[in-house]
């Protein structure tokens, strides 16, 4: 049994920093979702983010840098694609999956040769990331399978005693992780949705196309081989609503029908994806047995959305009452 830390709250970026120069293990804020971060180019380090998480040992982790010049410090290469979207869109969701550098503990690709990496937007992010003063590998900073937290309150829910300090920083701006992108071959490929677009990386390489189901591409990415992002309830996606009653939650595109136990409405994509974890953390408090997500179109973030909320009803789906416990 792992025997409970005291976890630090903390609002000073150099505070918590100092925690991942001495090798240990920090959740932080970004405007994806909160991280779970430690050095990158340590492999004890990184073991300590699977430990506390609960993580499988073949889900690869993201770099995160305070400055798109520090690219080329974890890659072994940095393709023209790469560089096409890192000016476009970094500092900011997005993580391009390159050649993996030398300093980069093998760890954090879970036995690949390939890394992601990403320049965080969030200002206290990039505050912490500067004075670490290495790479920093870093999954959701949440316990293995549940929804990602977009709150230091759910950070600690989760991983409170597990790891030495939480650095706090508001409410994640998006609420969903980074889109992810494989720039390493002639081709770039959309491994994971998130708010930087299809439409939009297509407007600054036109040949990026999504990955196929079986792509073993996709291994590449972190939330690809295992089941995530799912509450305690059961998650259906729906067209219509068609189970209101005790017991049952609905989010959507308002306004929300009647006769729900718990609502979440939404005038468009991005303010139902921002609230989807929150929504499913919600539920779980509320002892909610049933949630019904209303399908939306899969272009812009909704393509993203669509992923999560189809992941978390998979992982309901065939969840046995033994992982359950």
């Amino acid at each position: 049994m792992r025997s409970p830390l005291e976890t630090l709250l903390t609002d000073d970026p150099e505070r918590a920093a100092a925690f991942v120069r001495n090798g240990r293990c920090v959740a932080f804020p970004t405007e994806t979702v909160y991280g779970l971060g430690a050095d990158a180019t340590r492999d004890e380090a990184v073991r300590g983010i699977y430990a506390a998480k609960g993580r499988p040992q073949d889900n690869p982790l993201i770099v995160h840098v305070p400055d798109a010049s520090l690219v080329e410090s974890v890659a072994a290469e940095v393709t023209a694609t790469a560089r096409r979207l890192l000016e476009r869109f970094s500092p900011g969701p997005l993580t391009v999956i390159l050649p993996r550098g030398p300093a980069v503990a093998a760890s954090v690709s879970a036995g690949l040769t390939t890394v992601g990496i990403r320049v965080p937007a969030h200002p206290v992010a990039r505050q912490f990331l500067e004075r670490c003063g290495v790479p920093v590998a870093a999954p959701s900073a949440n316990r293995s399978g549940r929804p990602s937290p977009t709150t230091w309150q759910a950070v600690e829910a989760d991983l409170g005693g597990r790891i030495p300090c939480i650095l706090r920083g508001g409410r994640s701006r998006v609420g969903l992780e980074s889109t992810v992108v494989d720039c390493t071959g002639g081709t770039a490929i959309l491994l994971r949705a998130g708010s930087v677009s299809l439409e939009a990386l297509r407007a600054v390489v036109p040949g990026v196309r999504p990955a196929v189901p079986g792509d073993s591409l996709a291994e590449r990415s972190p939330g690809t081989r295992h089941p995530h992002y799912a509450p305690n309830a059961r998650v259906v996606v729906v067209d219509r609503d068609a189970a209101p009653g005790p017991g049952v939650a609905w989010i959507g595109l308002g306004p929300a029908p009647d006769g729900y136990a718990l609502v979440s409405e939404h005038a468009d994509a991005a303010s139902y994806a921002h609230a989807l974890f929150d929504f499913f953390r919600l539920c779980d408090a509320e002892g909610v047995t049933r949630v019904e997500c209303r399908r939306v179109a899969r272009r812009g973030i909704g393509r993203a959305l669509m992923d999560r909320i189809d992941r978390a009803a998979h992982a309901t789906e065939v969840r046995s009452p033994a992982s359950e416990a």
